[in-house]
């Protein structure tokens, strides 16, 4: 029997791993990797983290974080503030956060990376794509290509999501995204 290959899974938030994990748990070994700065303010931060610590606890995966650091990633997304939403700082976003899990997995000689964002319908999965392989070439490993939502991977995210009795936000978790009080 040969040992399965491992895959750092990108994380960015726990309803979204909880089908993507049990997807990739049939051909790969996976580490989780909590990288998010962009959530705001910390205590979202913090209630999301937990979620996904229960995750990995639930469904039997190790949990990379690494240090809290919003102020680098207001930084890399400086100027563009008043982009909508799906904008240009989206895509800047999910460039910073997979360099950071492509250069994790090339630290810890994880040949594979991909992220748990393709299996939202409010992210462009090819947009996420693009911005894993140009991560995975920089950082020489190979991003997994695969649209989590397609053969129902958002509803079985939803129906994992209410079983373990996860949290679930409603923005993605930058400030420039975040309802001010009195919106729907």
């Amino acid at each position: 029997m040969t040992a399965r290959e491992k895959v750092l899974l990108h994380i960015c938030c726990a309803p979204d791993a909880t089908a993507v994990f049990e997807r990739l748990q049939a051909a790969f070994t996976v580490v989780g990797y909590f990288h998010n700065p962009n959530i705001q303010p910390l205590s979202e931060y913090q209630i999301r983290l937990e979620a996904a610590e229960k995750v990995a606890a639930c469904m039997g995966f190790s949990l990379l974080v690494p240090e809290y650091r919003p102020q680098d990633w207001l930084q890399a997304v400086r100027g563009l503030e008043q982009e909508p939403e799906r904008g240009r700082r989206c895509g800047l976003c999910f460039s910073f956060n997979l360099q950071a899990a492509a250069a994790k997995a090339r630290e810890l000689a994880i040949p594979w990376v991909t992220s748990t964002l393709t299996i939202s319908p409010h992210k462009n999965a090819a947009a996420v794509i693009k911005a894993g392989q140009h991560a995975a070439q920089l950082h020489a490993v190979r991003f997994l290509e695969r649209d989590f939502k397609k053969n129902d991977g958002f509803k079985r995210s939803l129906l994992l999501s209410r079983e373990l009795h996860l949290y679930r936000q409603n923005y993605c978790g930058c400030l420039f995204s975040r309802p001010r009080s009195g919106d729907a």
